[in-house]
């Protein structure tokens, strides 16, 4: 404990958050092997900059860009999927989706969604940076919160470096409004593999402050993704449940007296 004590503020609160984690996934399956990686945040800290929701800002929320680097070169390919969301099926059949050529990055695209909300009006309005960030590509939106990763392919391509460079630019030239999403669209948007859209129920979280709750699009389930304003545990916290979160109480980890009251 003295050890711990003399240690700076910050790496001292990730180890005790990481003993946490370590602890509570070890109680839920104790026949499970995993090791934890922590992520470095001083490395994203200094890119960072302002969104639309103060939950986009913090530096986890750009660990996703920098898998590469924190995890092993002996780690080939990997399944990314945000803290708020529910497989329902079978997760090797994500992992094993096929990457063709040198695609990095295999995600549910959504190509009927409005891609330019993602960017601002001076972006579009600046030819030299939207016609040379998309030339040759047919740029659809894809939801970060579910990828199959081929870390090797990512490494050649030099891939954290080229989301850092928009992330620097947005710092001096504000082009977008949404946090980690947008640098991934404007180095991936047309250059993913395709995965079928059951992988990815998302938007579920609907909005807390208006009281919206969202319902499952049409088709099949594999994964429920909570993504949006609105969060479950939030909404179960205060009492306030959409229909969905009561699927999301069942596997709560950090609120076992629910998923007995669920099950």
């Amino acid at each position: 404990m003295a050890k711990l004590a003399q240690m700076p503020r910050a790496p001292l609160l990730v180890l005790l958050l990481m003993l946490g984690l370590r602890d509570t996934v070890r109680a839920s399956f104790p026949s499970l092997a995993f090791r934890v990686y922590p992520f470095d945040e001083s490395r994203v800290a200094g890119l960072i900059s302002t969104s639309i929701r103060g939950a986009l800002d913090r530096p986890l929320n750009y660990a996703r860009s920098y898998l590469a680097t924190t995890l092993p070169a002996c780690v080939r390919r990997v399944v990314y999927l945000d803290s708020d969301v529910v497989v329902t099926d079978d997760i090797a059949a994500l992992a094993a989706t096929p990457l063709p050529g040198e695609a990095a990055v295999a995600a549910p695209e959504y190509c009927g969604a409005n891609f330019t909300a993602y960017f601002t009006p001076g972006f579009w309005a600046s030819r030299a940076l939207s016609e040379a960030a998309f030339a040759g590509r047919r740029a659809c939106y894809f939801n970060t919160g579910v990828m199959v990763l081929d870390l090797p392919r990512w490494r050649r391509a030099g891939y954290t470096a080229q989301i850092e460079e928009w992330m620097e630019l947005q710092r001096r030239v504000r082009i977008y409004e949404l946090g980690s999403l947008p640098p991934f669209l404007l180095v991936f948007a047309g250059r993913i593999a395709a995965v079928d859209h059951r992988w990815n129920q998302h938007g579920l979280g609907g909005d807390n402050y208006r009281g919206l709750c969202r319902g499952l699009h049409a088709g099949a389930v594999s994964l429920l993704h909570w993504s949006g304003k609105g969060k479950p545990w939030d909404r179960l916290d205060a009492g306030k449940p959409c229909p969905l979160d009561a699927v999301w109480a069942k596997y709560d980890l950090l609120r076992p007296a629910a998923a007995i009251e669920t099950s």
